[in-house]
């Protein structure tokens, strides 16, 4: 089982409070309500005191949220960039506004981003959000590997051919997507042992 160190290093709502980019970072995006915060307390070992905000409403991240990894074994650190939700139409035109202000910011920083965790709700696939996210990843050239979340909310029978008809409808992923079900400790482990070694392979590049 891979343990990561993980600490929260910074909450940003404005470009000038992001940290120092002193190592590479991925970032995870995903629309409201896709089970972000589930799963990085998932990823980040953090299921039964959690370091991200888990809530029933949607939209309710409006910040950048920075955690250093340090992955052990002597391994690289990197940070896990945490981004606000996007595609939750409840929100004020001013706050989808800042929020793309915010993010934009954030890519056009000339940080290290080897690759973003695009993240899908396994049961309905890829959605219009979802689509316009990967065409602005496509403009900036950007690597993803999707990642599905709630699997554990799709019927068992029709798993299988859901994700090869997801794959056959022409997703692009760094690696085979993953899917996982929230607090899963084996999803969860792939995941972590997948990041570092896509930061390694993209960075070679």
């Amino acid at each position: 089982m891979t343990h990561w160190r993980a600490e929260l290093v910074c909450t940003a709502f404005e470009m000038k409070q992001m940290p120092e980019p002193l190592m590479p970072e991925v970032a995870i995006a995903g629309r409201s309500n896709v089970g972000k915060s589930t799963l990085i307390n998932a990823l980040l070992n953090r299921t039964s005191s959690r370091i991200a905000h888990v809530s029933s409403k949607p939209g309710k991240t409006r910040s950048l949220n920075f955690y250093r990894i340090d992955p052990g074994d002597g391994a690289p650190q990197f940070m896990v960039v945490d981004l606000p939700g996007y595609g939750y139409a409840a929100r004020s035109a001013d706050e989808r506004e800042g929020w793309l202000r915010l993010v934009n910011g954030y890519f056009g920083s000339g940080r290290d981003i080897p690759f973003v965790i695009h993240l899908m709700d396994f049961r309905h696939g890829p959605l219009a959000a979802d689509a316009e996210l990967t065409a602005w990843l496509d403009a900036m050239d950007m690597p993803r590997l999707v990642v599905f979340t709630k699997g554990d909310k799709a019927p068992k029978s029709r798993a299988r051919s859901m994700y090869l008809n997801y794959l056959r409808g022409g997703l692009v992923s760094v690696s085979p997507p993953l899917v996982t079900a929230g607090k899963n400790d084996a999803e969860a482990e792939r995941l972590r042992e997948a990041i570092p070694r896509i930061i390694k392979e993209v960075s070679r590049l």
